[in-house]
């Protein structure tokens, strides 16, 4: 049943007006709810989106929450660090980053980064 149905991730913020200035300047989003003052509901690409609600939780991860997939990464990381996101430096057994950007053995490439809550995201290119 649910492996046709859309989904989309929650992520928490300790500070809603402090997101929602990050979400708009660095990654150029817009809430469909700008009128709303304990959370933000965003539409991406293909009928997809995310909701981020405020909590003193937020930051506490330390996974990747949420990820969007581009046709080119590097390109993606290039744009976004023109409107001042940094991209984060891994080197673990099996995964290097080269100037924020790994490149798995699949030959998928990946980048990381934090928003203004401490949440990680990520952008990943397949193939």
């Amino acid at each position: 049943m649910l492996k046709d149905q859309q989904v989309g991730a929650v992520l928490p913020a300790q500070d809603i007006a402090r997101a929602r200035s990050y979400y708009s300047e660095k990654l150029g989003l817009e809430p469909e709810n700008p009128d709303a003052d304990d959370n933000l509901q965003y539409r991406c690409g293909d009928g997809t989106g995310f909701f981020i609600y405020q909590t003193s939780n937020a930051g506490s991860a330390k996974n990747t929450q949420m990820g969007w997939m581009v046709s080119d990464v590097k390109a993606a990381v290039e744009e976004l660090r023109g409107r001042g996101v940094t991209f984060e430096d891994y080197d673990f057994p099996g995964l290097k980053t080269e100037d924020g950007v790994a490149t798995m053995p699949d030959g998928e490439k990946a980048a990381w980064f934090l928003d203004s809550e401490g949440n990680i995201l990520s952008l990943n290119q397949t193939g």
